[in-house]
C-alpha cells in the first residue's frame, strides 16, 4: 500500500513538472524562440514559433528558406493539429509556388483552427480579391478589421470605395445582409461625397433608411455644402420622412421633431440657451445672456420674392434686441434683413429674397449686451407667407 501511494505521488510530481515545464516553454516560445529550444526544442510551440522566425529572418534577409525549417512546422502540425501557424505557412508556400486553390485550403484550414487568426483572413481576402470573388473577400475584410484595433471603422472608407462603383450594389447588398454592423458606418463614408448619393440610396436596406439613420444626416450636410439643395431636400423628403406640405416653412408648429435638420428645426442646448418643443404647439425658448449665437434655425428653399413671418410671444425679452430673428443666404455669414423678435411678433416681419439666393438660413438668435440678463419666452403662432405681386 505504501509503495503504490508513493508510487502516485511520484507519477503526480512528474505531471505536475511536465504541466509547469510545458506552460513556461510555451510562454517563453512566443518572445524568445531560440532561448526555448535549448530547453525542449521539439515542443511544437517552439517549433511553430523558431520556424515562424527563421522564415521571417530569410525573408528580410532575401535568402532562400531552408526546407529543414518547413518540416520542423510540418512536425508541429502532426503534434499540434489546432495551431493555425503551421497552415499558414503552407499556404504561403503554396501561394508561392503558385498553387492558388492549395493555398486557399490552408487558409481555411487556419482559419477553422483559429477564426481570430488576422493572418488567415487577410490572406483569404488576399486570395479572393486576386480571384476576382468580391463578396467573400469583402467578408473577409470585414473580419480582418473586427479583429483589428478601430473594429468596423477600420475598415469603412475600403469598402465604402468598393461601393462607388454600380457594377458592385448587388454584392454591398449582400455583404451588409451577412455583416450589418458595418452598413452604418460604410453608408457614412460614402455620405460624405455627394456624388455617391445613388450608391448610398441604392445599397441602404429598408432597416437603414429612416430619420435617424446616421448616414442621412451626413449625406444631408454634404448635398447643402455642394449646393444641391433640391437633391438634398427631395432625399431628406423622402428618408427623413419630412414629407412637403406646400408650406413655406416646416413644421412651424413645433410639433414634428421625427424629420432631421436642416430642413427642420436645429434647437440649441447649449451655452447660448435652451429650445424645445413644448405641447400645444409651443417652441420655449430660454437665452442665458452670457454668449452669441442661434437658437433655432432651418434651411428653407424660398423663390425669390417678399415673405412675412408673424408669430406670436408669450413673456418678453429683458432687453429688445436680445432675441432676434434673421434671415441669411447660405454660404453667406451677413443677413439679408434682421428684426427684433418681439417687434416681429407686434408688427410682423416683412423682408425680401433676391434671385441669387436659392437657399436661406432663418434664426431666432441671442444677442448677449453688457449685462448677462436670462431672457425666457414662449413662442406660438408661427406663420410664413408670401405677399405681393407674386404672392
Amino acid at each position: 500500500m505504501i509503495v503504490r501511494r508513493l508510487i502516485v505521488v511520484v507519477v503526480a510530481l512528474l505531471l505536475a513538472v511536465q504541466v509547469v515545464r510545458s506552460a513556461a516553454v510555451t510562454a517563453l516560445a512566443t518572445v524568445h524562440p531560440e532561448t526555448a529550444a535549448k530547453f525542449w526544442a521539439r515542443h511544437p510551440s517552439v517549433e511553430i514559433s523558431l520556424g515562424l522566425a527563421r522564415i521571417g529572418r530569410a525573408a528580410r534577409e532575401r535568402k532562400t528558406i531552408d526546407q529543414n525549417v518547413f518540416a520542423m512546422i510540418d512536425d508541429a502540425a502532426v503534434k499540434s493539429p489546432l495551431s493555425p501557424e503551421p497552415f499558414l505557412v503552407r499556404g504561403v508556400q503554396a501561394q508561392t509556388a503558385g498553387d492558388a486553390e492549395a493555398a486557399r485550403l490552408a487558409f481555411l484550414a487556419a482559419q477553422s483552427r483559429d477564426p481570430r487568426s488576422l493572418p488567415a483572413a487577410y490572406f483569404l481576402a488576399d486570395y479572393y480579391f486576386r480571384a476576382g470573388d468580391a463578396l467573400p473577400g469583402l467578408q473577409q475584410t470585414v473580419l480582418l478589421a473586427r479583429l483589428s484595433p478601430g473594429g468596423p471603422n477600420a475598415v469603412a472608407p475600403f469598402v465604402a470605395a468598393y461601393a462607388q462603383n454600380r457594377a458592385n450594389w448587388g454584392q454591398m447588398r449582400a455583404l451588409f445582409r451577412s455583416q450589418p454592423a458595418i452598413e452604418d458606418q460604410v453608408l457614412s463614408v460614402l455620405a460624405q461625397n455627394p456624388s455617391n448619393a445613388d450608391a448610398v440610396l441604392a445599397v441602404a436596406d429598408a432597416s437603414h433608411r429612416s430619420p435617424d439613420s446616421p448616414w442621412l444626416s451626413v449625406l444631408l450636410r454634404s448635398l447643402v455644402t455642394a449646393g444641391d439643395y433640391q437633391r438634398a431636400h427631395a432625399i431628406w423628403s423622402s428618408v427623413g420622412q419630412g414629407q412637403a406640405s406646400g408650406a413655406l416653412l416646416y413644421d412651424a408648429s413645433f410639433s414634428s421633431p421625427e424629420p432631421p435638420p436642416p430642413f427642420n428645426w436645429t434647437l440649441a442646448s447649449s451655452t447660448v440657451g435652451l429650445a424645445e418643443r413644448q405641447p400645444g404647439k409651443r417652441l420655449h425658448v430660454i437665452f442665458y445672456g452670457n454668449d452669441d449665437g442661434a437658437l433655432a434655425s432651418e434651411l428653407v428653399l424660398l423663390p425669390a420674392g417678399t415673405y412675412r413671418l408673424q408669430m406670436q410671444i408669450v413673456g418678453s425679452p429683458v432687453h429688445p434686441e436680445s432675441l432676434r430673428w434673421s434671415v441669411r443666404c447660405d454660404k453667406s455669414q451677413e443677413p439679408l434683413a434682421t428684426v427684433a423678435a418681439d417687434q416681429a411678433a407686434s408688427r410682423g416681419w416683412t423682408f425680401q429674397v433676391p434671385e441669387d439666393c436659392p437657399a436661406q438660413w432663418l434664426e431666432l438668435s441671442g444677442r448677449s449686451g453688457d449685462i448677462a440678463q436670462q431672457s425666457d419666452v414662449t413662442i406660438t403662432g408661427l406663420t410664413l407667407t408670401r405677399t405681393g405681386a407674386n404672392a
